[in-house]
Formats: structure tokens, sequence, C-alpha cells
């Protein structure tokens, strides 16, 4: 430990976004110095991309601790902790006032893309002294790559800029590569996309909160477009198990998002094909076939214009080759958090709160924290990631107590995660233009430290 702490080098972040940046103003707190790297030209670039959506957590969630004082100190005025921001308000009014505070800004380096990182002079197969010697972070700058030394590496880089495919399996075809100007991946923003979009085909896939996002949408450009026409494609059993906890979730916009959907499903404005397994999408004649299995039968949904995907995100650790990781095979997350987080186990239970200790990698002083931590599962949340560095930066800087001390509230979500549904749930009657209602006597709140949605968080 003193060795961390008498080391001139500074500790390396990658990414800024929130979590990012709340790492920054942890180690500003104690005394740290840092290099921050950020691949776009601005901090919070992703968040961005989702900015004209609303986030159903109010900013008393979306914000560190650590950031929000610093922010205080300066003068900053803090935004009504009850309101829901926008991402776009997310990144102008807190991201860009904290990057901007001496002692943070000029540690910054945008448009800087981490595109390796290494142990000084020893690949990955080599041991012998590997504890002692800095890190090499490398560095895509003004065209050039850039080596930078560093004693500890925090990667916050998320996993935005790395979307799952349409296809079921996960597999990425070159057919469906081929198509990729007409297929949007995230949540598009139909009100600018509106010429593309209107009086035309199109199908979401994906059953998170994502999707639910873009299918609203699209149904409001569908009002004023009347021959737009919409197909939602999910995994699910039946549809009414991507309605959430509606009436029963702490988060309030959350549980409206579920209510919603529900009432459009119900008025037959969104066809609904469930379960359906894509296994391929092909170009005829100038539109879209997209096919696979559907209530158990091979089937093609044809004359498809436009595509939006939002089948979540998966981590990219192609540039950490060279490090000594401990990453779950199926999760991708963190090996330690994935028995708290994987969804084909977690259920109607609570998650651990977690820190420094649980997300430790072999390579020692080496942490990945925030939505990347969480690998493939969809259940992140902002404050969850703050506790995170908040755990790390105790520990690096020698506060092995606070390090331990994690605690995390969160609201109730409402939702029962799990497998195991009942009966009700388990209807198998075939269901393709889905005319749902609701199922199992309604969601159980559940008090939960770790639970949310992915994209928007």
């Amino acid at each position: 430990m003193e060795q961390i702490q008498k080391n001139s080098l500074p500790v390396a972040i990658i990414g800024g976004g929130p979590i990012g940046l709340a790492a920054a103003a942890q180690l500003v707190k104690n005394g740290e110095s840092f290099i921050l790297f950020e691949a776009g030209n601005t901090v919070g670039a992703s968040i961005l991309e989702w900015g004209h959506v609303r986030m159903f957590s109010p900013w008393q969630y979306n914000m560190d601790k650590a950031a929000k004082e610093l922010l205080l100190e300066s003068g900053w005025t803090s935004p009504d902790e009850a309101d829901l921001p926008t991402g776009r308000e997310l990144v102008e009014e807190y991201l860009l006032p904290l990057s901007n505070l001496s002692g943070i800004k000029e540690h910054i380096k945008t448009n800087a893309k981490v595109v390796g990182v290494a142990k000084k002079g020893l690949d990955k197969l080599k041991t012998e002294n590997r504890e002692n010697v800095p890190f090499q972070v490398y560095v895509e700058i003004d065209g050039d790559t850039k080596a930078f030394e560093a004693k500890v590496v925090i990667d916050s880089s998320g996993t935005w800029k790395n979307p799952n495919p349409m296809l079921s399996n996960g597999i990425w075809t070159k057919s469906e590569q081929a198509l990729k100007d007409r297929i949007y991946y995230g949540i598009p923003n139909v009100h600018e996309l509106e010429e593309r979009y209107k009086n035309k085909t199109i199908m979401v896939i994906g059953s998170g909160h994502s999707a639910i996002n873009a299918l609203l949408d699209l149904v409001e450009l569908k009002e004023k477009y009347q021959n737009t026409e919409i197909y939602w494609a999910l995994r699910k059993k039946h549809v009414r198990e991507a309605y959430g906890g509606q009436e029963n979730d702490g988060l309030q916009a959350r549980g409206e998002l579920g209510i919603r959907i529900q009432r459009l499903v119900d008025s037959k404005q969104i066809a609904v094909l469930t379960p359906f397994y894509i296994n391929g999408v092909h170009e005829v004649n100038g539109k879209m076939n997209v096919s696979g299995d559907l209530n158990g039968e091979e089937t093609t949904i044809g004359n498809i214009d436009d595509i939006v995907v939002s089948t979540g995100f998966r981590p990219d650790t192609s540039y950490l080759n060279e490090i000594r990781l401990s990453i779950d095979s199926a999760v991708e997350s963190v090996e330690a958090l994935a028995p708290l987080i994987d969804p084909n186990i977690h259920s109607c239970g609570t998650v651990r709160p977690h820190g420094e200790e649980e997300l430790r990698q072999p390579e020692k002083n080496f942490y990945i924290v925030g939505m990347k931590s969480y690998g493939r599962a969809p259940t992140f949340l902002l404050a969850t990631g703050y506790e995170q560095v908040r755990s790390v930066v105790a520990y690096l800087t020698g506060d092995l107590v606070g390090a331990k001390e994690v605690q995390l509230e969160l609201p109730e979500t409402g939702v029962c995660s799990t497998n195991l549904a009942s009966s009700c749930c388990e209807d198998k009657s075939p269901v393709t233009i889905t005319n749902a209602g609701s199922c199992c006597s309604g969601p159980i709140p559940i008090k939960l430290e770790i639970k949310s949605n992915s994209c928007c968080e």
C-alpha cells in the first residue's frame, strides 16, 4: 500500500462517462493524481448518443457524492434531486461542469482511444517482478499511438460502443453487417429520424427498456404517419414478461414504461412476435426478411424497411489481451460478480453490495468498474458504479475499512426476475400478434441493493 501512495505515476482511467469521472473525483478528494482517456470528443460522448431519452432514475441516484461535493465547492447549483434528467441533461448539467473543475480538467484527454494495456516490458506470460513494474496504456491520439505509464488502471469504458447483434445466438453475420445502414443499434432519436421511419415497416428487437423507449417513440410517429407499421420481436415466452413492475416499481418513471407499452400492445398498435428466436436477416427486393423460430415454427417476416436492435451490449476486452483477467465465461462480467447478477439464476432475492474486493483482478492494481464490470448482464445502475469506485479508491489510498464498508440502497423494483415463472406465466399457446393482459396477479415488490436496467444508465 505504501508503494502505491509513494509512486509518482498517476492512476489511469479509461472512459470519461459518469463512472470514470466519479473515479476522478474520488481520486482528487484523496489527493491522488490521475489521467483520464475518453475516446469521444467530449466527456459523456456515449450518453449523448441517447441524449434524447429521459432517464427513469432521478438526479438523486445519478450523481456521485464526491463529485457533487467538488461541484458545490465551486459554486455549482445542483439540479432538483427529484427531477428526471435526459441523457443530454446528465452530460450538460453534471458531467461537463465536473470535467471543467480545476484539478480535473487538466488531466482529461479527449479523442483518446485506448488500444492496448500491458505491464511495462512484460507480456501476459511473464510473472517475475510483474507486480513491481508500471502499466503502459497505449492510446491513439491525433493519428498517433502514444504510451502512458500508470501505477493503477481503472477501466470504466462501458459497453455502449459494442452492441449485441440481432441473432438470438449472439453471432454477427455478414448479411447483418451488410445491412448496417438500415439497422439502428440502441435507441434511435425518432423525432430527428422522422424521414427515415415515417410510413415504413419497422421491426424493434429486444425486451428491455431500450426497446420499449424506441417503441413508444415509433408509435407516436405512427399517430402522425398512419402507414407506419411496427413489429416488436422478443424472446420472452409472453410479452407480459417485459412489462416489469409497473405500479409496484419504486422508480415511477420506470414503472410507467411498462404501463404505457402494455396499453399500446393491448390496443394492437404494435404487432408482437414472441417468442421469436431470430436466426437470419437478408435483403430481398429492396426490403429485409427476418427469419427464425416463432412459437416452434420456422417463420419469415418479410417486407421490413428498417430494424432497431435493442438487444443489449457486451464488453470489449480486445485491448486487454496482455492483462491477466478473471472474467466469467457466460456473463462476461468480473468473475466474482457473476453469481450476483447472472440473469439465468438471479431471481427475487437481493444482490449483495460489492466493492474493491469483488472487483480485484489477477493483475494487481487493475480494475474493471461500471457497466463493463457487469459484462452482458442488464442490471446496472449508476449508483452501483459510484459505490464501486469509492470503494476502489478507498482501498488504493489505504482506507481498508472504508473499502469494505460498502452500503447501497436503491428503490424497490417491483420486478421478479426469474426463470421459475408461475403457471399463468407459462402460457404455451401460440402468440404471434399478442393482446396481453396482466399476469400472475401482479409482481412482488422486492428490496434490492442493485437492480435496474442497462442502456440508459
